[in-house]
């Protein structure tokens, strides 16, 4: 069984999508249209803009959103998906590859969402770390011991975890985390603490956006981020879509689920192959590949 796999912020890179529009005479009709609803020439920035113009949250999520859904489409009668799943913004590139959303209404939620997350970042600086060669549980552990805001935010795969959290806490953690036995703990360059409570304000104004937009039953199960469990239902897919802003994403439990529900073929849809470097780790007997 095939899961399509969608990559979230950090894929991004200058030029990407740029193949897409000139090859592809559909794409470039839905890169112009993304242009219209946005209100601006995202493509420049795309094709020819800096690393520092992608690097910005109300940049970046549209960007790759842009990426992977407009190469699913490109794929065309070859596209047939048994499941999908995103790694945090990636969940809204899955659900308009699976036609639970409009290409038009997901762009708007997913812009709606990158401005609420900028906002949210330069309202309450804070940051995240990855720490690397330690058990979850045992990160998990050390955490609660901080008194500061500080949390998992990215189970990626068996000893790699994303926290995020405050300065000051990621930056206690991170000692604490290497006192515990982790191999690494880097801090990310990222705008803010994404899935953690510091995202609250943005939560409550993506929430907004999400119930005035009409989610249709998709095509196949979308295994979602806050429990890694499969949904096919419009309404709880909203529901599990607003409370990830706050939320883990659940990476490791999605690929094992995926793996036990039949999914041998993991095809990442979107820039970069981290997701395929990912699903190997999870569960090294899969195929994973580009699409």
């Amino acid at each position: 069984m095939k899961a399509y796999v969608f990559p979230g912020q950090g894929a991004q890179f200058v030029g990407m999508g740029k193949n897409l529009y000139e090859d592809f005479p559909e794409a470039k009709v839905m890169f112009e249209k993304a242009n219209e609803i946005l209100g601006y020439r995202i493509t420049d920035l795309m094709f020819d803009g800096t690393d520092e113009d992608l690097r910005q949250t109300k940049v970046t999520q549209p960007a790759i959103f842009l990426h992977s859904v407009i190469l699913a489409a490109t794929l065309g009668k070859n596209f047939k998906p048994d499941m999908v799943a995103g790694h945090s913004l990636g969940e809204f590139s899955a659900l308009v590859a699976n036609k639970a959303l409009t290409f038009e209404d997901g762009l708007r939620l997913v812009y709606a969402r990158a401005t609420a997350m900028q906002k949210a970042c330069e309202a309450e600086p804070s940051t995240m770390a990855a720490i690397l060669g330690l058990d979850d549980a045992k990160v998990e552990e050390v955490l609660k011991g901080i008194d500061e805001v500080v949390v998992p935010a990215n189970y990626n795969s068996p000893g790699q975890l994303v926290i995020s959290g405050s300065f000051k806490g990621i930056e206690i953690a991170c000692e604490k985390l290497k006192e515990a036995g982790a191999r690494r703990a880097l801090p990310l360059k990222v705008g803010g603490a994404f899935h953690s409570p510091l995202m609250e304000p943005a939560r409550v104004e993506l929430a907004a956006a999400i119930e005035a937009t009409e989610f249709h039953t998709p095509v196949c199960p979308i295994y979602q981020n806050v429990n890694a469990r499969p949904f096919t239902s419009p309404e709880e897919i909203k529901a599990n879509l607003v409370a990830q802003l706050t939320s883990p994403v659940r990476w490791t439990q999605t690929v094992q689920n995926m793996v036990a529900d039949g999914a041998d073929t993991f095809i990442e849809v979107g820039p970069g192959t981290v997701l395929q470097g990912l699903a190997k780790k999870i569960a090294p007997e899969v195929e994973a590949m580009s699409a």
